[in-house]
Protein backbone atom coordinates (compact mmCIF):
# COMPACT_ATOMS: atom_id res chain seq x y z
CA UNK A 1 0.00 0.00 0.00
CA UNK A 2 1.15 3.60 -0.90
CA UNK A 3 2.45 5.87 1.98
CA UNK A 4 -0.29 8.34 3.75
CA UNK A 5 0.61 12.36 3.38
CA UNK A 6 0.19 13.48 6.63
CA UNK A 7 -2.45 16.28 7.46
CA UNK A 8 0.29 18.46 8.10
CA UNK A 9 2.36 17.92 5.08
CA UNK A 10 -0.60 17.99 2.68
CA UNK A 11 -1.27 21.69 4.42
CA UNK A 12 2.37 22.56 3.46
CA UNK A 13 1.82 21.98 0.41
CA UNK A 14 -1.28 23.20 -0.44
CA UNK A 15 -0.08 26.79 1.81
CA UNK A 16 3.04 26.63 -0.21
CA UNK A 17 1.21 26.81 -3.44
CA UNK A 18 -1.32 29.83 -2.39
CA UNK A 19 2.28 31.56 -0.75
CA UNK A 20 3.61 31.26 -4.57
CA UNK A 21 -0.09 32.13 -6.35
CA UNK A 22 0.23 35.29 -4.22
CA UNK A 23 3.90 36.20 -4.42
CA UNK A 24 4.91 34.32 -8.09
CA UNK A 25 8.83 35.17 -6.85
CA UNK A 26 7.83 32.91 -3.89
CA UNK A 27 7.67 29.60 -5.16
CA UNK A 28 9.11 27.18 -3.37
CA UNK A 29 9.12 29.29 -0.11
CA UNK A 30 8.60 27.51 3.74
CA UNK A 31 5.89 28.77 5.02
CA UNK A 32 6.96 27.62 8.28
CA UNK A 33 3.46 25.39 9.17
CA UNK A 34 3.65 24.68 13.22
CA UNK A 35 0.92 23.13 15.50
CA UNK A 36 -0.79 26.23 17.46
CA UNK A 37 -2.53 26.31 20.50
CA UNK A 38 -5.06 29.07 19.06
CA UNK A 39 -6.17 26.28 15.56
CA UNK A 40 -4.39 23.31 14.21
CA UNK A 41 -2.10 24.92 12.54
CA UNK A 42 -0.22 28.05 11.84
CA UNK A 43 1.45 29.19 9.19
CA UNK A 44 3.74 31.97 9.82
CA UNK A 45 5.64 32.39 6.55
CA UNK A 46 3.92 35.24 5.46
CA UNK A 47 5.41 37.95 7.28
CA UNK A 48 8.67 37.17 6.03
CA UNK A 49 7.78 36.84 2.32
CA UNK A 50 6.23 39.98 2.72
CA UNK A 51 9.22 42.03 3.84
CA UNK A 52 11.03 40.42 1.25
CA UNK A 53 8.37 41.46 -1.25
CA UNK A 54 7.48 44.96 0.44
CA UNK A 55 4.52 44.55 0.96
CA UNK A 56 1.80 44.74 3.60
CA UNK A 57 2.03 41.55 5.78
CA UNK A 58 -1.58 41.77 6.46
CA UNK A 59 -3.04 41.94 3.40
CA UNK A 60 -0.43 39.40 1.68
CA UNK A 61 -2.03 36.65 4.12
CA UNK A 62 -5.50 37.99 2.23
CA UNK A 63 -4.51 37.30 -0.67
CA UNK A 64 -2.74 34.03 0.15
CA UNK A 65 -5.99 32.80 1.92
CA UNK A 66 -7.93 33.86 -1.10
CA UNK A 67 -5.09 31.59 -3.05
CA UNK A 68 -5.66 28.14 -0.93
CA UNK A 69 -8.01 25.83 -2.55
CA UNK A 70 -11.79 25.21 -1.33
CA UNK A 71 -11.37 21.50 -0.38
CA UNK A 72 -12.29 18.95 2.26
CA UNK A 73 -8.91 19.30 4.04
CA UNK A 74 -9.24 22.89 5.76
CA UNK A 75 -12.82 23.31 7.63
CA UNK A 76 -11.54 27.29 8.70
CA UNK A 77 -8.68 29.53 7.76
CA UNK A 78 -8.39 33.24 9.35
CA UNK A 79 -5.89 35.80 9.74
CA UNK A 80 -4.46 37.39 12.79
CA UNK A 81 -2.19 39.40 14.34
CA UNK A 82 0.20 40.79 11.56
CA UNK A 83 -0.48 38.53 9.42
CA UNK A 84 -0.39 35.10 10.70
CA UNK A 85 -2.68 32.31 9.20
CA UNK A 86 -4.55 29.90 11.86
CA UNK A 87 -5.54 26.90 9.93
CA UNK A 88 -8.01 24.24 11.53
CA UNK A 89 -8.39 20.85 9.66
CA UNK A 90 -11.93 19.58 9.14
CA UNK A 91 -13.28 16.98 11.14
CA UNK A 92 -14.05 14.52 8.06
CA UNK A 93 -10.62 15.43 6.93
CA UNK A 94 -8.66 13.92 10.36
CA UNK A 95 -10.78 10.66 10.10
CA UNK A 96 -10.43 10.02 6.68
CA UNK A 97 -6.63 10.20 6.82
CA UNK A 98 -6.48 8.02 10.10
CA UNK A 99 -8.76 5.54 8.35
CA UNK A 100 -6.31 5.06 5.44
CA UNK A 101 -3.50 5.00 7.85
CA UNK A 102 -5.70 2.12 9.86
CA UNK A 103 -5.64 0.08 6.65
CA UNK A 104 -1.72 0.33 6.18
CA UNK A 105 0.53 -2.21 8.31
CA UNK A 106 2.46 0.20 8.47
CA UNK A 107 -0.12 2.75 9.67
CA UNK A 108 0.48 5.10 6.59
CA UNK A 109 4.85 5.47 7.31
CA UNK A 110 6.44 5.32 4.23
CA UNK A 111 9.70 3.12 3.71
CA UNK A 112 12.72 5.17 1.98
CA UNK A 113 12.62 5.83 -1.40
CA UNK A 114 16.09 5.37 -2.21
CA UNK A 115 17.46 3.37 1.10
CA UNK A 116 21.10 3.03 1.65
CA UNK A 117 23.39 0.95 3.74
CA UNK A 118 24.05 2.01 7.15
CA UNK A 119 26.92 0.18 9.34
CA UNK A 120 25.77 0.75 13.25
CA UNK A 121 28.34 0.13 15.65
CA UNK A 122 27.12 -0.03 19.01
CA UNK A 123 26.91 -2.44 22.40
CA UNK A 124 30.87 -2.73 22.78
CA UNK A 125 31.40 -5.20 25.88
CA UNK A 126 34.24 -6.10 26.55
CA UNK A 127 36.21 -9.98 26.57
CA UNK A 128 36.51 -11.43 30.06
CA UNK A 129 35.14 -8.51 31.81
CA UNK A 130 32.00 -7.59 33.82
CA UNK A 131 29.59 -5.59 31.67
CA UNK A 132 28.41 -2.54 33.97
CA UNK A 133 26.05 1.02 33.80
CA UNK A 134 28.61 2.31 31.56
CA UNK A 135 27.28 -0.52 28.55
CA UNK A 136 23.97 0.25 29.10
CA UNK A 137 23.10 3.33 26.89
CA UNK A 138 24.94 2.42 23.99
CA UNK A 139 23.42 -1.08 24.02
CA UNK A 140 19.64 0.28 24.46
CA UNK A 141 20.47 3.53 22.29
CA UNK A 142 21.81 1.45 19.24
CA UNK A 143 18.93 -0.72 19.44
CA UNK A 144 16.39 1.18 18.79
CA UNK A 145 18.53 3.38 16.16
CA UNK A 146 18.87 0.30 14.03
CA UNK A 147 14.93 -0.75 14.61
CA UNK A 148 13.92 2.57 13.56
CA UNK A 149 16.45 2.50 10.81
CA UNK A 150 15.23 -0.29 9.35
CA UNK A 151 11.54 0.04 9.70
CA UNK A 152 12.44 3.25 7.57
CA UNK A 153 13.51 0.67 4.87
CA UNK A 154 17.15 1.07 5.62
CA UNK A 155 19.80 -1.79 5.58
CA UNK A 156 21.25 -1.55 8.77
CA UNK A 157 24.66 -3.66 9.38
CA UNK A 158 25.08 -4.27 12.93
CA UNK A 159 28.69 -4.19 14.00
CA UNK A 160 29.85 -5.01 17.86
CA UNK A 161 32.65 -3.73 17.95
CA UNK A 162 33.95 -6.09 21.06
CA UNK A 163 37.49 -5.31 23.33
CA UNK A 164 38.47 -9.54 22.04
CA UNK A 165 42.80 -8.22 21.50
CA UNK A 166 45.75 -6.57 23.22
CA UNK A 167 48.31 -7.31 26.11
CA UNK A 168 45.72 -8.54 28.90
CA UNK A 169 45.45 -11.88 26.21
CA UNK A 170 48.67 -12.76 26.80
CA UNK A 171 48.52 -12.79 30.63
CA UNK A 172 45.17 -14.86 30.51
CA UNK A 173 46.55 -17.48 27.64
CA UNK A 174 49.48 -18.06 29.48
CA UNK A 175 47.46 -18.70 32.82
CA UNK A 176 45.32 -21.13 30.57
CA UNK A 177 48.51 -22.78 29.37
CA UNK A 178 49.80 -23.50 32.58
CA UNK A 179 45.87 -24.50 33.93
CA UNK A 180 44.29 -25.76 31.37
CA UNK A 181 41.09 -26.67 33.72
CA UNK A 182 40.71 -23.07 34.50
CA UNK A 183 37.00 -22.52 32.16
CA UNK A 184 36.02 -26.19 32.36
CA UNK A 185 31.92 -26.58 32.65
CA UNK A 186 30.61 -27.79 35.60
CA UNK A 187 28.77 -30.99 35.22
CA UNK A 188 25.02 -30.71 34.48
CA UNK A 189 22.93 -28.15 33.36
CA UNK A 190 24.01 -24.30 34.97
CA UNK A 191 20.74 -22.36 36.66
CA UNK A 192 22.28 -19.40 35.25
CA UNK A 193 24.76 -19.97 32.71
CA UNK A 194 25.75 -16.47 31.97
CA UNK A 195 26.23 -15.91 35.77
CA UNK A 196 28.21 -19.31 35.78
CA UNK A 197 30.32 -18.33 32.96
CA UNK A 198 31.00 -14.80 34.41
CA UNK A 199 32.15 -16.32 37.73
CA UNK A 200 34.69 -18.32 35.42
CA UNK A 201 36.08 -15.52 33.44
CA UNK A 202 36.55 -13.67 36.74
CA UNK A 203 38.11 -16.34 38.29
CA UNK A 204 40.51 -16.55 35.31
CA UNK A 205 40.97 -13.18 35.26
CA UNK A 206 41.58 -12.50 39.49
CA UNK A 207 44.50 -15.67 39.22
CA UNK A 208 45.94 -14.77 36.21
CA UNK A 209 46.63 -11.09 37.61
CA UNK A 210 47.97 -12.37 40.95
CA UNK A 211 50.50 -14.49 39.15
CA UNK A 212 51.55 -11.71 36.64
CA UNK A 213 51.91 -9.10 39.60
CA UNK A 214 54.14 -11.56 41.73
CA UNK A 215 56.02 -13.97 39.79
CA UNK A 216 58.59 -12.23 37.03
CA UNK A 217 58.55 -15.38 35.37
CA UNK A 218 54.69 -15.47 33.82
CA UNK A 219 54.93 -12.14 33.37
CA UNK A 220 57.70 -12.53 30.65
CA UNK A 221 56.28 -15.72 29.57
CA UNK A 222 52.88 -13.80 29.41
CA UNK A 223 54.59 -11.26 27.49
CA UNK A 224 56.08 -13.66 25.11
CA UNK A 225 52.21 -15.23 24.51
CA UNK A 226 51.25 -11.68 23.41
CA UNK A 227 53.42 -12.03 20.79
CA UNK A 228 52.37 -15.92 19.57
CA UNK A 229 48.24 -14.16 19.72
CA UNK A 230 49.34 -11.36 16.94
CA UNK A 231 51.48 -13.79 14.73
CA UNK A 232 48.69 -16.63 14.53
CA UNK A 233 50.35 -19.44 17.10
CA UNK A 234 47.38 -22.25 16.82
CA UNK A 235 47.64 -23.04 20.50
CA UNK A 236 47.42 -19.45 21.32
CA UNK A 237 44.77 -18.37 19.01
CA UNK A 238 42.78 -21.87 19.93
CA UNK A 239 42.94 -20.87 23.80
CA UNK A 240 41.90 -17.00 22.94
CA UNK A 241 38.80 -18.29 21.10
CA UNK A 242 38.41 -20.45 24.51
CA UNK A 243 38.30 -17.16 26.58
CA UNK A 244 35.90 -14.93 23.50
CA UNK A 245 33.33 -18.12 23.00
CA UNK A 246 33.19 -18.13 27.03
CA UNK A 247 32.33 -14.63 27.36
CA UNK A 248 29.99 -14.71 24.59
CA UNK A 249 27.68 -17.04 26.97
CA UNK A 250 27.89 -13.94 29.27
CA UNK A 251 27.53 -11.40 26.60
CA UNK A 252 24.12 -13.07 25.59
CA UNK A 253 22.67 -13.97 28.81
CA UNK A 254 23.17 -10.22 29.98
CA UNK A 255 21.23 -9.13 26.59
CA UNK A 256 18.39 -11.60 27.03
CA UNK A 257 18.21 -10.03 30.38
CA UNK A 258 18.06 -6.66 28.67
CA UNK A 259 15.58 -7.91 25.83
CA UNK A 260 18.11 -6.93 23.08
CA UNK A 261 18.96 -9.83 20.34
CA UNK A 262 22.57 -9.85 19.60
CA UNK A 263 23.74 -12.35 16.83
CA UNK A 264 26.88 -13.77 16.55
CA UNK A 265 27.88 -12.56 13.14
CA UNK A 266 27.23 -9.25 14.17
CA UNK A 267 30.31 -9.41 16.54
CA UNK A 268 33.12 -8.07 14.85
CA UNK A 269 35.59 -7.33 17.26
CA UNK A 270 39.30 -5.39 17.44
CA UNK A 271 40.68 -8.71 15.92
CA UNK A 272 38.93 -8.67 13.28
CA UNK A 273 40.92 -6.47 11.76
CA UNK A 274 43.44 -7.74 12.84
CA UNK A 275 45.37 -8.65 9.17
CA UNK A 276 44.73 -5.59 8.31
CA UNK A 277 46.75 -3.63 10.68
CA UNK A 278 50.01 -3.35 8.81
CA UNK A 279 48.52 -2.35 5.54
CA UNK A 280 46.52 0.73 6.94
CA UNK A 281 49.65 1.84 8.39
CA UNK A 282 51.87 1.64 5.29
CA UNK A 283 48.58 3.47 3.05
CA UNK A 284 48.68 6.33 5.78
CA UNK A 285 52.64 6.25 5.48
CA UNK A 286 53.04 6.22 1.38
CA UNK A 287 49.61 8.52 1.17
CA UNK A 288 51.52 11.30 3.75
CA UNK A 289 48.93 11.33 5.59
CA UNK A 290 50.47 9.88 8.60
CA UNK A 291 54.29 10.70 9.36
CA UNK A 292 56.70 9.25 11.88
CA UNK A 293 57.22 11.03 15.49
CA UNK A 294 59.38 10.64 18.09
CA UNK A 295 59.13 6.94 16.98
CA UNK A 296 55.40 6.86 16.69
CA UNK A 297 53.92 6.72 13.25
CA UNK A 298 51.23 9.62 13.99
CA UNK A 299 48.69 12.27 12.20
CA UNK A 300 48.65 15.76 13.12
CA UNK A 301 45.76 17.89 12.57
CA UNK A 302 46.21 22.01 12.55
CA UNK A 303 43.24 22.75 14.54
CA UNK A 304 44.05 20.18 17.46
CA UNK A 305 46.40 21.06 20.07
CA UNK A 306 46.98 20.49 23.79
CA UNK A 307 47.25 23.41 26.52
CA UNK A 308 50.73 23.84 25.87
CA UNK A 309 49.58 24.54 22.27
CA UNK A 310 51.74 21.45 20.68
CA UNK A 311 49.63 19.91 18.60
CA UNK A 312 48.03 16.65 19.54
CA UNK A 313 48.57 13.76 17.17
CA UNK A 314 46.55 10.54 16.50
CA UNK A 315 48.62 7.58 17.14
CA UNK A 316 48.54 5.16 14.82
CA UNK A 317 51.30 2.94 15.65
CA UNK A 318 53.25 3.12 19.02
CA UNK A 319 56.83 3.73 19.29
CA UNK A 320 57.10 -0.40 20.72
CA UNK A 321 55.65 -1.39 17.46
CA UNK A 322 52.27 -2.08 18.76
CA UNK A 323 48.94 -0.97 17.18
CA UNK A 324 46.33 1.37 19.41
CA UNK A 325 42.39 2.07 18.93
CA UNK A 326 43.06 4.71 16.23
CA UNK A 327 44.89 1.43 13.66
CA UNK A 328 41.96 -0.65 14.11
CA UNK A 329 38.79 1.78 13.70
CA UNK A 330 40.73 3.20 10.66
CA UNK A 331 41.23 -0.71 9.28
CA UNK A 332 37.06 -1.06 10.10
CA UNK A 333 36.12 2.14 8.73
CA UNK A 334 38.28 0.50 5.61
CA UNK A 335 36.16 -2.72 5.82
CA UNK A 336 32.72 -1.07 6.08
CA UNK A 337 33.20 1.36 3.47
CA UNK A 338 35.13 -0.62 0.77
CA UNK A 339 33.94 -4.20 1.51
CA UNK A 340 30.47 -3.75 2.80
CA UNK A 341 29.39 -0.54 1.10
CA UNK A 342 28.17 1.51 3.63
CA UNK A 343 27.11 4.67 2.97
CA UNK A 344 26.32 5.77 6.22
CA UNK A 345 28.63 5.01 9.65
CA UNK A 346 27.22 5.23 12.95
CA UNK A 347 29.29 4.57 16.06
CA UNK A 348 27.16 5.05 19.12
CA UNK A 349 29.91 5.68 21.74
CA UNK A 350 30.03 7.76 24.75
CA UNK A 351 30.68 11.15 24.38
CA UNK A 352 34.28 10.76 25.82
CA UNK A 353 35.73 9.32 22.60
CA UNK A 354 34.37 12.77 20.48
CA UNK A 355 38.03 13.75 20.10
CA UNK A 356 38.98 10.54 18.76
CA UNK A 357 36.31 10.15 16.23
CA UNK A 358 37.33 13.42 14.97
CA UNK A 359 40.34 12.51 14.23
CA UNK A 360 39.72 8.97 13.22
CA UNK A 361 36.97 10.59 10.73
CA UNK A 362 39.69 13.09 9.64
CA UNK A 363 42.09 11.10 8.63
CA UNK A 364 40.13 8.53 6.79
CA UNK A 365 38.79 11.33 4.88
CA UNK A 366 42.50 12.58 3.80
CA UNK A 367 43.31 8.95 3.10
CA UNK A 368 40.15 8.63 0.58
CA UNK A 369 38.47 5.45 2.93
CA UNK A 370 35.71 8.24 3.10
CA UNK A 371 34.68 9.43 0.30
CA UNK A 372 32.31 12.49 0.11
CA UNK A 373 29.31 9.90 -0.50
CA UNK A 374 29.64 7.99 2.92
CA UNK A 375 28.35 10.34 5.56
CA UNK A 376 30.76 9.04 9.69
CA UNK A 377 29.04 10.26 12.52
CA UNK A 378 29.64 9.68 16.29
CA UNK A 379 26.51 9.74 18.50
CA UNK A 380 27.96 10.90 21.63
CA UNK A 381 25.80 10.11 24.90
CA UNK A 382 26.24 10.73 28.01
CA UNK A 383 26.94 9.38 31.66
CA UNK A 384 24.52 7.13 33.95
CA UNK A 385 23.98 9.53 37.22
CA UNK A 386 23.76 8.20 40.58
CA UNK A 387 21.15 9.70 43.15
CA UNK A 388 24.01 11.83 44.12
CA UNK A 389 24.20 13.16 40.80
CA UNK A 390 27.84 11.54 40.37
CA UNK A 391 28.59 8.92 37.95
CA UNK A 392 26.49 5.87 38.99
CA UNK A 393 28.74 3.08 41.37
CA UNK A 394 28.10 0.54 44.34
CA UNK A 395 29.05 2.20 47.86
CA UNK A 396 32.60 0.73 47.24
CA UNK A 397 33.37 2.98 44.42
CA UNK A 398 32.91 0.10 41.95
CA UNK A 399 30.75 0.34 38.63
CA UNK A 400 27.51 -1.24 39.54
CA UNK A 401 27.00 -4.30 37.41
CA UNK A 402 24.33 -4.36 34.68
CA UNK A 403 22.92 -7.51 35.70
CA UNK A 404 22.14 -6.30 39.51
CA UNK A 405 20.55 -3.02 37.96
CA UNK A 406 18.38 -5.05 35.30
CA UNK A 407 17.99 -7.29 38.06
CA UNK A 408 16.62 -5.29 40.51
CA UNK A 409 14.02 -2.91 37.91
CA UNK A 410 12.65 -6.00 36.98
CA UNK A 411 11.41 -6.52 41.25
CA UNK A 412 10.51 -3.04 41.51
CA UNK A 413 8.59 -3.40 38.62
CA UNK A 414 6.90 -6.99 39.43
CA UNK A 415 5.97 -4.98 42.73
CA UNK A 416 4.04 -2.30 40.99
CA UNK A 417 2.57 -4.73 38.60
CA UNK A 418 1.55 -7.04 40.82
CA UNK A 419 -0.68 -3.89 43.07
CA UNK A 420 -2.37 -3.71 40.30
CA UNK A 421 -2.45 -6.84 38.55
CA UNK A 422 -4.11 -8.82 41.59
CA UNK A 423 -7.55 -6.00 41.49
CA UNK A 424 -7.91 -7.77 37.85
CA UNK A 425 -6.59 -11.00 38.31
CA UNK A 426 -3.24 -11.59 36.95
CA UNK A 427 -2.24 -14.79 37.46
CA UNK A 428 1.70 -15.36 39.13
CA UNK A 429 2.72 -16.23 35.98
CA UNK A 430 1.09 -13.50 34.03
CA UNK A 431 2.84 -10.88 36.87
CA UNK A 432 6.17 -12.89 36.44
CA UNK A 433 6.37 -12.06 32.64
CA UNK A 434 4.40 -8.57 33.04
CA UNK A 435 6.74 -7.63 35.54
CA UNK A 436 9.60 -8.36 33.62
CA UNK A 437 8.67 -6.22 30.65
CA UNK A 438 7.40 -3.67 32.40
CA UNK A 439 11.14 -3.44 34.41
CA UNK A 440 13.16 -3.60 31.62
CA UNK A 441 11.21 -1.42 29.27
CA UNK A 442 11.38 0.97 32.29
CA UNK A 443 15.30 1.08 32.33
CA UNK A 444 15.15 1.30 28.67
CA UNK A 445 13.31 3.92 28.21
CA UNK A 446 14.69 6.07 31.07
CA UNK A 447 17.65 6.20 28.53
CA UNK A 448 15.83 6.56 25.81
CA UNK A 449 13.97 9.37 26.81
CA UNK A 450 16.92 11.41 27.84
CA UNK A 451 18.55 13.73 24.46
CA UNK A 452 21.81 11.24 23.47
CA UNK A 453 24.29 13.91 24.72
CA UNK A 454 22.51 14.69 28.52
CA UNK A 455 23.57 12.74 31.84
CA UNK A 456 20.68 11.32 33.67
CA UNK A 457 19.99 10.34 37.12
CA UNK A 458 19.42 6.49 37.45
CA UNK A 459 15.95 6.42 39.57
CA UNK A 460 14.16 3.44 39.86
CA UNK A 461 11.06 4.65 41.76
CA UNK A 462 10.75 7.27 39.34
CA UNK A 463 11.26 4.99 36.21
CA UNK A 464 8.53 2.26 37.50
CA UNK A 465 6.00 4.88 37.88
CA UNK A 466 2.38 5.13 36.61
CA UNK A 467 2.50 8.94 36.29
CA UNK A 468 4.76 10.85 34.92
CA UNK A 469 7.14 10.64 31.55
CA UNK A 470 7.52 6.72 31.76
CA UNK A 471 7.25 3.64 30.36
CA UNK A 472 4.98 2.53 32.54
CA UNK A 473 3.12 5.23 31.85
CA UNK A 474 2.80 4.27 28.25
CA UNK A 475 2.63 0.67 28.68
CA UNK A 476 -0.59 1.32 30.72
CA UNK A 477 -2.19 3.16 28.40
CA UNK A 478 -2.16 0.56 25.57
CA UNK A 479 -3.23 -1.92 28.02
CA UNK A 480 -5.85 0.28 28.76
CA UNK A 481 -7.34 0.30 24.90
CA UNK A 482 -6.91 -3.84 24.96
CA UNK A 483 -9.38 -3.20 28.49
CA UNK A 484 -12.32 -1.83 26.48
CA UNK A 485 -12.00 -3.87 23.66
CA UNK A 486 -12.30 -6.85 25.98
CA UNK A 487 -15.43 -4.99 27.75
CA UNK A 488 -16.99 -4.46 24.20
CA UNK A 489 -20.11 -6.43 23.30
CA UNK A 490 -20.09 -8.33 20.39
CA UNK A 491 -21.46 -6.00 17.83
CA UNK A 492 -19.38 -3.18 19.20
CA UNK A 493 -16.18 -3.18 16.28
CA UNK A 494 -14.06 -0.30 15.41
CA UNK A 495 -14.83 1.95 12.62
CA UNK A 496 -14.11 4.92 11.07
CA UNK A 497 -17.15 7.39 10.48
CA UNK A 498 -16.06 10.74 8.72
CA UNK A 499 -19.39 12.05 8.72
CA UNK A 500 -19.35 12.36 12.58
CA UNK A 501 -18.34 15.48 14.28
CA UNK A 502 -15.33 15.34 16.56
CA UNK A 503 -14.99 16.68 20.31
CA UNK A 504 -12.11 18.05 21.35
CA UNK A 505 -10.36 15.00 22.82
CA UNK A 506 -10.84 13.21 19.85
CA UNK A 507 -9.23 15.70 17.86
CA UNK A 508 -6.62 16.54 19.81
CA UNK A 509 -5.90 12.26 19.53
CA UNK A 510 -6.85 12.10 15.77
CA UNK A 511 -3.98 15.21 14.98
CA UNK A 512 -1.40 13.73 16.83
CA UNK A 513 -1.92 9.85 15.76
CA UNK A 514 -1.82 11.51 12.18
CA UNK A 515 1.81 12.34 13.12
CA UNK A 516 3.10 9.11 13.44
CA UNK A 517 4.85 9.32 10.35
CA UNK A 518 6.44 12.64 10.72
CA UNK A 519 7.91 11.93 14.04
CA UNK A 520 9.57 8.68 12.86
CA UNK A 521 10.95 10.13 9.80
CA UNK A 522 12.86 13.08 12.08
CA UNK A 523 14.16 10.44 14.47
CA UNK A 524 15.06 8.51 11.26
CA UNK A 525 16.95 11.45 10.35
CA UNK A 526 18.49 13.29 13.36
CA UNK A 527 19.47 9.59 14.62
CA UNK A 528 17.92 10.76 18.02
CA UNK A 529 15.22 8.35 19.84
CA UNK A 530 14.19 10.60 22.58
CA UNK A 531 11.86 12.33 19.95
CA UNK A 532 10.13 9.21 19.43
CA UNK A 533 9.71 8.51 23.04
CA UNK A 534 8.61 12.07 23.86
CA UNK A 535 5.52 11.02 20.69
CA UNK A 536 4.28 8.10 22.68
CA UNK A 537 4.17 9.91 26.08
CA UNK A 538 2.14 12.42 24.50
CA UNK A 539 -0.11 10.18 22.57
CA UNK A 540 -0.43 8.32 25.99
CA UNK A 541 -1.48 11.12 27.62
CA UNK A 542 -3.72 12.56 24.76
CA UNK A 543 -5.24 9.12 25.15
CA UNK A 544 -5.76 9.42 28.55
CA UNK A 545 -7.68 12.33 28.77
CA UNK A 546 -9.90 11.03 25.85
CA UNK A 547 -10.56 8.39 27.88
CA UNK A 548 -11.54 10.32 30.29
CA UNK A 549 -13.53 12.90 27.98
CA UNK A 550 -15.10 10.78 25.54
CA UNK A 551 -17.13 7.84 26.51
CA UNK A 552 -16.57 4.88 24.11
CA UNK A 553 -18.26 1.97 24.70
CA UNK A 554 -21.47 4.35 25.93
CA UNK A 555 -21.29 6.94 23.82
CA UNK A 556 -24.72 8.53 22.20
CA UNK A 557 -25.01 6.35 19.08
CA UNK A 558 -23.86 2.82 17.82
CA UNK A 559 -21.70 5.30 14.69
CA UNK A 560 -19.90 7.11 17.81
CA UNK A 561 -18.59 3.69 19.64
CA UNK A 562 -17.55 2.48 16.60
CA UNK A 563 -15.58 5.81 15.76
CA UNK A 564 -14.48 5.77 18.83
CA UNK A 565 -12.94 2.68 19.34
CA UNK A 566 -11.12 3.26 16.12
CA UNK A 567 -9.58 5.45 17.83
CA UNK A 568 -8.87 3.29 20.30
CA UNK A 569 -7.55 0.34 18.07
CA UNK A 570 -5.20 2.87 16.40
CA UNK A 571 -3.92 4.46 19.20
CA UNK A 572 -2.90 0.40 20.77
CA UNK A 573 -1.46 -0.27 17.14
CA UNK A 574 0.78 3.26 16.82
CA UNK A 575 1.47 2.51 20.60
CA UNK A 576 2.57 -1.26 19.70
CA UNK A 577 4.70 0.18 17.20
CA UNK A 578 6.38 2.78 18.80
CA UNK A 579 7.57 1.34 21.91
CA UNK A 580 8.42 -1.78 19.43
CA UNK A 581 11.22 0.43 17.90
CA UNK A 582 12.31 1.52 20.92
CA UNK A 583 12.79 -2.26 21.91
CA UNK A 584 10.01 -2.27 24.70
CA UNK A 585 7.31 -4.56 24.80
CA UNK A 586 3.42 -3.87 25.90
CA UNK A 587 1.98 -6.00 28.16
CA UNK A 588 -1.63 -7.22 27.46
CA UNK A 589 -2.96 -6.51 30.54
CA UNK A 590 -1.72 -4.29 33.64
Amino acid sequence: MASVASLSASLQQRVSAALAAAVPSAAGADPLLRRSDRADFQANGVLGLAKRAKANPRELAEQVVAALPQDELLGRVEVSGPGFLNLTVADAAITANLAARADDPRLGVPEAADPGTTVLDYAQPNVAKEMHVGHLRSSVIGDAIAKILEFAGEKVIRRHHIGDWGTNFGMLIQYLVEHPHELDHTEGKDADAGEASMSRLDRLYKNARTLFDSDEGFKDRSRRRVVDLQAGDAETIALWRQIVDESKIYFYSVYDKLDIEIADADIVGESGYNDMLVETCDLLEKAGVAVWSNGALCVFFDDIKGKDGEPVPLIVRKTDGGFGYAATDLSAIRNRTIDLHADTLLYVVDVRQALHFKMVFETARRAGWLPDRVTARHLPFGTVLGPDGKPFKTRAGRSVRLEDLLDEAVERATAVVREKGEKIGLTEEEIAVNGRQVGIGAVKYADLSTSLGRDYVFDLDRMVSLNGDTSVYIQYAYARTKSIFRKAADDQKPAAHPELALAPAERALGLHLDAFADALAEVAATYEPHRLASYLFQLASLFTTFYEQCPVLTADSPAQVENRLFLCDLTARTLAQGLALLGIRTPERL
